[in-house]
């Protein structure tokens, strides 16, 4: 009765299991996992948010398929804000990444053709491919003071099937930008091979250090999709308002766009009143990832506070996003680690396995956590070890 793509074990994981006994036992449970800014006790300006959503404009239903023109309008803008000049038609709007990959992936492959993703990086792309037919391909991330792409094994995955690369930039959860001449290498390589690049850009705003790196919507050589959305920049993931921005060399990016629209126009999916906040939303954004930095570089000079007087722990180098990366001496997996910190401790963090880390002993923490939780949760994780 059912097809074969929807064929997923859904069986609960271990650590899942566990987490439901401790929650039903009433143990109160210090989240690590923590993705979802609006619970995490930061300050949003509700007025102008609710303001914003009151446009007597949505009244009226005005079908457009790439996007209505101010909301694209401001993502051109937001762009401009970060060097690249992206004109509002080059914009699509969808009601996520998740859409805008799904847009993507049936743009540029029929089934079984194959996509290159990173390892490390989010399980979440597994289902979007399965969904769309399409089969993902691994390429390693390479750790060295911070996560590289290793473009030999990026050669050696490509095969005739091969449509495209997808590159987090910042990826999600090592942290670690796509350096300028990395990108411009893969661009070209890319360009040479006829094969198109998905950036995944929802955590580009939230540099540690400085400005971020230029924006792969900047990228001219290669066909490129470039993805980002409220979610993450404005910390408003109930919006689920995301776009793709589509560069490259003209003639490509025009049959890119045009059948995009016509995609776009099988699901007109965007509503009314969350386009035409957006301009209101990508204001508002500068206060939020205020905000959100601070909280950010708070708990990781906690971390690196408490990490200072053992051994058994060190983290890898972050430049951006929201999470950071444990590496723990221990001969447990760290899938056990991890259920053992939940059982004993009533800490939940996520083992490196769920983002496809190479072997054992990482561990996943948010950064985005109040800090008292944060500072509570690291120093129970190192008193485990």
């Amino acid at each position: 009765m059912f097809a074969k793509r929807t064929a997923w074990d859904l069986e609960a994981n271990p650590l899942s299991r566990t987490l439901s006994r401790v929650r039903s036992a009433g143990t109160p449970v210090i989240d690590l996992t923590a993705s979802n800014p609006t619970a995490c006790e930061l300050a949003y300006d509700s007025g102008k948010i609710l303001e914003s959503l009151a446009s007597p404009a949505a009244l009226a239903y005005e079908p457009a398929t790439r996007g209505l023109a101010a909301a694209r309008g401001a993502v051109s803008a937001y762009y401009g804000e970060h060097g690249a000049e992206v004109p509002a038609e080059s914009i699509v709007l969808t009601t996520g990444t998740s859409e805008a990959y799904s847009f993507a992936m049936r743009l540029l492959c029929d089934p079984g053709d194959e996509i290159l993703v990173p390892e490390p990086s989010y399980p979440l792309l597994a289902f979007l491919a399965g969904i769309q037919d399409v089969t993902l391909v691994p390429y390693p991330l390479v750790y060295e003071n911070g996560w590289r792409m290793d473009f030999p094994a990026i050669e050696r995955a490509t095969t005739p099937r091969t449509r495209a690369v997808v590159v987090i930039h910042p990826n999600n959860p090592t942290g670690n930008f796509c350096p300028p001449g990395d990108a411009r290498r893969l661009s070209g390589w890319c360009a040479e091979r006829g094969l198109a690049i998905l950036a995944d850009e929802v955590f580009l705003d939230f540099a540690l250090d400085g400005p971020p790196p230029p924006s792969f919507a900047a990228m001219r050589e290669a066909l490129t999709f470039t993805l980002s959305g409220l979610s993450k920049i404005a910390g408003l993931p109930q919006m689920k308002a995301s776009w793709m921005a589509v560069s490259g060399p003209g003639p490509a990016k025009e049959q890119a766009l045009e059948r995009l629209e016509v995609i776009a126009d099988t699901f007109l999916s965007m509503n009314a009143p969350i386009q035409l906040a957006m301009p209101a939303f990508l204001d508002l954004r500068r206060g939020f990832q205020e905000q959100l930095l601070s909280r950010i570089r708070q708990n990781l000079a906690e971390l690196d506070r408490q990490l200072a007087g053992q051994s058994s722990y060190h983290r890898l180098a972050v430049e951006g996003g929201w999470y950071v990366v444990l590496r723990v001496e221990t001969d447990r997996t760290d899938e056990d680690l991890a259920i053992e910190l939940l059982a004993t401790q009533g800490v939940y963090i996520h083992p490196g396995h769920f983002y496809d880390f190479p072997g054992e002993g990482y561990l996943i923490a948010s950064l985005i956590c109040p800090p008292g939780e944060f500072a509570a949760a690291i120093g129970r994780l190192l008193a485990l070890c």
